[in-house]
């Protein structure tokens, strides 16, 4: 999606939501490391106060997991929320804000990144994940196995 922000950077005070939905198959095709579950559905704002122009965004979507540690399948939803501060192209080369070549934002470029950024590293179906037994195999969430090398030291 391309928001287009001559107007918002022009006016003071000025301002305009947004909401709309990135489709699975768009997801697979750019990036296929990822089992997206869900459309990511993007609501949001930019508006600009007193000369800044603010970005603020909520995302929500949910992938298929494998767990790192038992290797069972889930599924977990995500919400996360956004803030940026744009600027025009030109104006800073600071990183911290995102610059609007020709006044316009490609909306998804900025979704993406950020979600991808903030996803974890570890994939667990649950926090305190047993994990399989190194000797046999088993399900440590389903109970003690009965190997000596499952027992804790």
């Amino acid at each position: 999606m391309k928001l287009y922000l001559k107007e918002l950077f022009d006016v003071e005070e000025k301002q305009r939501e947004f909401q709309y939905s990135i489709p699975c198959e768009d997801l697979k095709k750019e990036y296929p490391a990822y089992d997206f579950a869900s459309p990511v559905s993007v609501t949001g704002r930019v508006g600009n106060h007193l000369g800044i122009v603010t970005l603020d965004m909520k995302v929500v979507f949910s992938l298929d997991h494998v767990c790192d540690r038992c290797l069972k399948e889930f599924v977990r939803e995500y919400d996360y929320s956004f803030e940026h501060t744009l600027v025009r192209s030109g104006e800073t080369d600071n990183d911290e804000y995102v610059s609007c070549k020709n006044n316009v934002l490609l909306l998804d470029e900025l979704v993406m990144s950020d979600l991808l950024l903030q996803l974890p590293t570890k994939i667990l179906c649950k926090e305190d994940c047993k994990g399989l037994c190194f000797t046999c195999g088993a399900d440590l969430n389903e109970g003690d196995c009965g190997c000596e090398s499952a027992q804790p030291s």
